[in-house]
């Protein structure tokens, strides 16, 4: 009989639930994607139900529920924290204590999940447990992995008290080595950093790291100076009193202002060179904290392969430079690493203890198929879809469909491509994707001003023909989670002309054959797609390649600024008729934009997303 495991993770960002069974995962979604609020910290009751449909099953199938931390320990490091900064901390004390403390406050997590699992009336709710928060991460990153032993190593902002770990898995087994404590945090000082510079803090991470290619590593050594002291085996000390976030809910104040000369961006606010130039300088100390950590990694454990997760294993360019480095002979990355791995993580971890064993190991392949856990739409509820609407449509053969979206796209029209089960994590991987052509030199500009409605800077990532990535970025291995980024094979370069321009104006100038996807210091962050991890989207840049001999497409996710990836065939055309892609291919079905009827809402719809 099977042994399912539904793992979640709730109640601070990007909630969660995943199911496993005998050591496999099945199923995993995050609750953003069916609320529709960005990075949703509530209850995941949709995920969870979402999980248990896709198997047929209830809480009376189920062994163990596994949350992804320990709330105890957690509080325990909060109270600390409050107490050790007093004084100064008393605001914060009284805005966070109530939070923890009252009858369903994070003190009393679990009791909180039993009561609202009782209220979805699907039976009997099993044990629930808590796992520690940096074992989640790692029992996420290893035991999905197609290793049968591997250095894990796990960096984000803070769990309990953990802010990095270094793991050693061998077969069902994780054995700690080493961590670094809260408040020395690689994930809060990039944070930090993301905050100064006017963007959110566990939103905007990822814009630092796109904008950091526009300016110059010059504050490198201050950081280094004054910030953060980085010993030689990767381990690291910041010096606290540039810091706000233990004594209160920002991240930075006057001493940060003072050290970068000035205060900090406003939200939405012009970017300048110090913005470009302070991204630069904390992604290069980011990666050289990471290659160092590497390097210890393999000395502690002889490995040849590593494992990562944890929200800094989302930055796809350190983690470049760690493939890059050649430390290790492959790298792993879990494709959802942030907290809503954490339940992926949580669950396995409980799978492993009761006898799950990992027999996709033997094949060389992980365990997270492709990413693509979460829930899938037949034809026959696309068709119900359209039919109820009235949503003019067609229904071609499937060899036609996809001859018809490269022809599409080979002409320069921007496609909507909503086809299987829904990715698990925060990258889109073929399944709810917005796809173009990389030739066209102004895809990327129009791509993000008349379809995601987001700042020019923010770059877009290439999915390549694995058989064919070698002929178009020099990447050591496979990348089939968008998480590694390398610079594009000088065989697709162009020369690059004497030019003056700064700042976001070099985004303008052409320095490859797919310039859509090429940044400007000439890297991409790379998909590699073969016909095991997902058919359908191999199969339509195997026609774009035989129409244009060009095996790669621009891959972006299927949404709006500040809105959560598609889920439903609803998410999908509502996002489709909001903006500019000419094309939906959803299921078996085309919708051309030339044929839909005029769009109209109540409302300005921009308004109620937040910006992220």
């Amino acid at each position: 009989m099977s042994d399912l495991v539904l793992g979640i993770s709730a109640f601070y960002h990007d909630s969660a639930a995943a199911l496993v069974r005998d050591g496999v995962p099945v199923a995993a979604a995050q609750e953003e994607r069916f609320s529709r609020k960005r990075h949703d910290p509530s209850f995941p009751v949709q995920a969870v139900r979402s999980c248990l449909d896709e198997l047929g099953v209830s809480f009376a199938d189920i062994s163990t529920v596994a949350y992804h931390e320990d709330p105890r320990l957690k509080f325990r490091r909060v109270l600390a924290t409050l107490i050790g900064t007093a004084p100064a901390a008393v605001t914060s004390f009284r805005e966070t204590l109530p939070s923890w403390l009252r009858s369903d406050g994070k003190l009393r997590t679990l009791q909180v999940i039993r009561r609202e699992l009782e209220s979805m009336g699907l039976g009997k709710v099993p044990d629930i447990v808590a796992r520690r928060h940096h074992e989640s991460h790692a029992a996420s990153a290893f035991f999905p992995s197609p290793y049968q032993s591997a250095a894990v190593l796990c960096v984000d902002g803070v769990g309990e008290w953990a802010t990095t770990t270094l793991w050693h898995g061998r077969d069902t087994q994780l054995r700690a080595l080493a961590e670094i404590r809260f408040p020395h945090s690689l994930g809060l000082l990039y944070s930090a950093l993301t905050y100064f510079c006017g963007f959110k803090v566990d939103s905007g991470e990822y814009k630092l790291m796109g904008l950091a290619p526009y300016g110059r590593p010059r504050y490198a050594d201050l950081m280094r100076e004054r910030l953060i002291d980085i010993k030689p085996d990767g381990s690291f000390h910041m010096d606290m009193r540039y810091f706000e976030y233990l004594r209160g809910q920002v991240m930075t104040g006057r001493a940060f202002e003072k050290l970068f000369g000035g205060p900090r961006r406003t939200p939405e606010g012009p970017l300048t060179q110090r913005e470009f130039d302070l991204a630069a300088s904390v992604q290069s100390v980011t990666e050289d904290v990471m290659l160092r950590l590497a390097r210890t990694a393999q000395e502690r454990t002889g490995e040849a392969t590593l494992c990562l997760a944890g929200g800094v294993a989302l930055n796809c360019v350190a983690n470049g430079e760690i493939v890059r480095s050649g430390v290790f002979d492959e790298v792993w990355i879990q494709p959802a690493a942030g907290d809503a791995g954490g339940a992926l993580g949580a669950a396995m971890a409980v799978a492993m203890e009761r006898g799950a064993v990992r027999d996709h190991v033997g094949s060389r392949r992980d365990a997270m198929s492709g990413s693509l856990l979460g829930p899938a739409f037949s034809d026959a509820q696309i068709a119900e879809f359209l039919r109820s609407r009235g949503i003019p449509h067609h229904r071609p053969d499937s060899g036609s469909l996809v001859d018809d979206v490269a022809a599409a796209l080979a002409d320069g029209k921007v496609v909507g491509w909503f086809q299987d089960r829904m990715e698990f994590g925060p990258r889109a991987l073929g399944a709810r994707s917005i796809l173009g052509d990389p030739r066209d030199p102004a895809m990327q500009s129009a791509m993000n001003l008349k379809i995601k409605f987001r700042e020019s800077f923010r770059p877009f990532a290439p999915a390549v023909l694995a058989a064919d990535a070698k002929d178009y970025f020099d990447l050591r291995q496979e990348s089939p989670y968008m998480l590694v980024v390398a610079q594009v094979a000088a065989a697709q370069q162009l020369p690059v002309t004497e030019t003056d321009a700064t700042g976001i104006d070099l985004l303008h100038v052409q320095r490859s054959t797919i310039p859509a996807v090429t940044h400007v210091d000439g890297s991409a962050r790379v998909q590699t797609v073969t016909p095991d991890s997902n058919p359908a989207y191999h199969e339509l840049l195997t026609a774009f390649k035989a129409r244009t001999g060009c095996p790669v497409l621009v891959n972006t996710s299927f949404n709006v600024r500040g809105e959560p990836i598609v889920n439903s065939p609803h998410d999908a055309y509502t996002c489709f008729m909001r903006t500019d892609i000419d094309m939906l291919a959803m299921g078996g079905f085309l919708l051309h934009k030339s044929e839909q009827p005029a769009w109209s809402e109540e409302g300005d719809w921009r308004a109620d997303i937040p910006l992220d």
